[in-house]
Order: C-alpha cells, then sequence, then structure tokens
C-alpha cells in the first residue's frame, strides 16, 4: 500500500478505505488499533490528534502493519497485544486472542463466592492456559487463591509465562505441561476453568480467514460436534477435584444441553448455564457430586 497522506487522520481514513475494499474484519477499528500502537497512546486519544503529522519513520512502520492487516492477519497480531478485562495481554499465533466471552467466564470465577469463602486459599487449575489471560486475571484480582495453569502446547505454556511475568504473577503461578490429565494426583484442585476447543470441524471450515488461517486451530476446532474434547476431560476435572469442586467451562451457544448431560453422566451435579453479553448460552458451572 502507497501512503500518501502524512498526517493521522489522513492515513487512519485512507488505510480504513483500503481495507474496507479488501472486506478487512472492522477496518476502521484495526487501523486505529494499529495507529495507537504505534503512537503509544489510546485510541480515542487519535481524534484530537488526527491533524498531526507522521514522520517517514511511522508512515513506513504504518504500511508494513496494514499490508498484514490486508492479508487477513487480525491486528491483534499485528500488534502482539489484546485486551482482557482491562489489562494487556502479549499475544500471538501460539494461542487463541482473549474474547469477551472468555471475560464472561472468568467473572463466574471470580464472583463464586463458594469458592472463595471457605478460609482456605482454593486451589484453581485453567485446563488449556494458551495465553494465560484467565488464570493471571484470576491470579491478580483472587490473590487468595493458588493456582496452576495446564496447556499440553509448550509454546503456548512459554507464552502464558510471558504474561505471567508481565503482570508480576510469575511466581503465583505454576506452570504444567501435559496432555494427560490422569497423571496429575486426584482430589488436588477446589476448582478447574477451562475455554476448550469446541466449534465444530465443519464450522470451522466456515470461519473467517481472520480466524480460520492464523489463529491455531487445535484450540478452535472440537471434532464433528464441537464436543470432543470436552468429553474427555470432563471425566478428568471430576477426578482431579476434591469433593463439591467447581467446574467452569466456556461451550458453544448451542451446546447446553449435551454438555450438561455429559456432567451429569460424569457424577456433576448443580449444573448452571449462563448467558454470554450476546445473550447466548455460553458458561456452565457444575459441581463434584460424591454420591453417598
Amino acid at each position: 500500500m502507497n501512503l500518501t497522506p502524512r498526517t493521522i487522520g489522513e492515513v487512519v481514513r485512507t488505510a480504513s478505505d483500503y481495507l474496507a475494499a479488501r472486506d478487512i474484519y472492522e477496518p476502521g477499528a484495526a487501523v486505529e488499533c494499529l495507529m495507537a500502537r504505534l503512537l503509544r497512546c489510546r485510541r480515542l486519544e487519535l481524534y484530537v490528534r488526527f491533524d498531526s503529522a507522521l514522520t517517514d519513520t511511522q508512515l513506513a512502520a504504518m504500511r508494513r502493519g496494514v499490508k498484514r492487516l490486508a492479508a487477513g492477519e487480525p491486528v491483534q497480531y499485528v500488534i502482539g497485544e489484546a485486551e482482557f478485562m482491562d489489562r494487556t495481554f502479549k499475544v500471538d499465533q501460539r494461542a487463541l486472542i482473549p474474547r469477551p466471552e472468555t471475560e464472561t467466564l472468568t467473572r463466574r470465577v471470580i464472583d463464586e463466592q463458594k469458592l472463595w469463602g471457605s478460609g482456605q486459599p482454593p486451589v484453581v487449575a485453567d485446563f488449556g492456559t494458551g495465553s494465560g489471560c484467565i488464570v493471571i486475571t484470576l491470579c491478580l484480582e483472587r490473590p487468595d487463591g493458588r493456582y496452576v495453569a495446564i496447556d499440553s502446547d509448550a509454546r503456548a505454556l512459554e507464552l502464558a509465562a510471558d504474561n505471567a511475568r508481565r503482570h508480576g504473577a510469575e511466581d503465583r503461578v505454576a506452570f504444567i505441561d501435559t496432555e494427560l490429565l490422569d497423571s496429575l494426583e486426584p482430589d488436588t484442585f477446589d476448582a478447574v476453568v477451562a475455554n476448550l476447543p469446541y466449534v465444530s470441524t465443519e464450522e470451522w471450515n466456515t470461519l473467517p480467514v481472520h480466524i480460520r488461517d492464523f489463529e491455531p486451530r487445535r484450540a478452535l476446532d472440537g471434532g464433528s460436534d464441537g464436543l470432543d474434547v470436552l468429553r474427555q476431560v470432563i471425566p478428568d476435572a471430576w477426578i482431579l477435584l476434591k469433593p463439591d469442586g467447581f467446574l467452569f467451562l466456556e461451550i458453544g451457544h448451542d451446546q447446553a444441553r449435551c454438555v450438561t448431560e455429559i456432567l451429569e453422566s460424569s457424577g456433576f451435579g448443580s449444573v448452571t448455564v449462563a448467558k454470554d453479553l450476546a445473550g447466548h448460552d455460553r458458561i456452565v458451572t457444575a459441581v463434584k457430586r460424591i454420591d453417598e
């Protein structure tokens, strides 16, 4: 792209039009995020600086960034950062970009008073931690807990550890690289929280380019009905949880009934379903039940 304009406002408008013509997702927001990252300011500040000129170096950096956006790459990967519950996390193609639905999941854990009101620090595990945004946020919001981040991808765990250092939580989160949850000690955790793959393979094939071609498929594709990973993890979670321990899951909008059945057949009770900000079934909470 040949950016001939020089002011912030001109570049934002020209680049946005350029991306819109190529059907790029939310082009205006993407360009503003890119510009704000370049200038180390908030997006809203751009509007009072629209008449300010960019240097040649800044223009060159914008050209490189807009070229990546034009290829479909998500702006979060281009700038290397994403916001999650008012904190900034490092992101790249080792893990999913944090989403608002996962903020809802994390808030649900924070707000569960029965988990935090026992007087003893609860032990909380984050299965499939990815960027670490869930477990690190919990650690910062609920410093009275003890935390474990688990992922089968060593590269994702490295990213999560980087984010823990960024937020000063590296000494308060244990990182475990394992695909075999049954290798962990039973009755260890007071709570398990998990945002695992739940998109069906058919749905994955129809996802927008900025998701399908850039975010890791292993973190999205849950098999023919999207529930392959959950079917494996839910029984393991039951074993690893203490009696009356909590399981918090993020699910697909049409999976509540099936997930409830899997939970109940695995020994969980007190299953509840909460909606996301868009009004879709999204967060499932269950309690490990010990039959008398």
